[in-house]
């Protein structure tokens, strides 16, 4: 069941976003050498909860973080811990927020100290990859749409695309209908209406596309072990231009 949501709506997802945003621009502060992840989530869920909201990941099917703190080979759903953040790491930091009974969702990957050339192109191009797909959320396109725009433009650059795991809509729920893949044909798949608000999350590796769970039933992995990068932005379908709710114009703040 796909639920397309009311301007009322979608003002709730924005102020949720605002608070995910702003809590994406603090954590941005303390991602340096030396840090130990766990850090970066209690900083999270302290911040969250201080803006009378709660961390959307906390116990979420299980997961017992605010956050996913995902360090160079891990793709996603990486959990925070004792690691402390090395000079050339990357680090992708996932949340949530639920705000007044709707949730937002954003994601941004984040280079430690002085990162490798090719790491730091494919930061570049992982973002580039998001705005490409938010391009075509709009009334009319088709899903297959999206996912090609990602695609192409990840793939033009010799990186590859992960296939299980893929974007989703939000609202009431953290994750809803559709599935948002971050690959596809042009031209295929569900038209996109008005007040569709979706999560749009490219995960893009270094090497190859394929991935492996670790044995804590959470972590996401490259075969390969080369490094991935992961954006996302939760964004309304609209007509002429998708509108973002999430920002990163904090975190930019942050590491100015």
């Amino acid at each position: 069941m796909i639920y397309y949501k009311t301007e009322e709506e979608i003002e709730l997802i924005r102020q949720s976003a605002l608070i995910l945003s702003k809590a994406h621009g603090e954590i941005a502060l303390h991602i340096k050498e030396g840090v130990p992840t766990i850090k970066l989530d209690k900083r999270a869920e302290e911040f969250i909860k201080d803006h009378k909201a709660q961390p959307s990941f906390k116990n979420y099917n299980g997961f017992p973080y605010s956050l996913c703190i995902s360090v160079n080979s891990t793709v996603v759903h990486g959990m925070p811990g004792s690691y402390e953040l090395k000079d050339g790491d990357v680090i992708s930091v996932d949340g949530g927020v639920l705000f007044n009974g709707y949730h937002s969702d954003s994601a941004y990957t984040h280079a430690v100290g002085n990162v490798s050339e090719e790491v730091s192109n494919l930061l570049s191009v992982t973002k580039e990859s998001l705005y490409k797909g938010i391009e075509q959320a709009i009334v009319g396109s088709r899903m297959g749409d999206l996912g090609y725009a990602i695609q192409k433009h990840a793939e033009s650059h010799g990186y590859s695309v992960v296939r299980e795991l893929v974007g989703h809509g939000i609202g009431k729920s953290l994750h809803e209908a559709p599935e948002v893949p971050n690959y596809g044909k042009r031209g295929q798949g569900m038209k996109l209406l008005n007040g569709l608000v979706l999560a749009i999350e490219p995960m893009i590796n270094l090497g190859v596309r394929h991935i492996v769970q670790e044995d804590d039933g959470w972590t996401i992995r490259t075969r390969d072990h080369k490094p991935s990068a992961h954006f996302e932005h939760t964004v309304v379908v609209r007509k002429d231009k998708a509108e973002i709710l999430t920002t990163f114009e904090y975190i930019e703040q942050a590491k100015q």
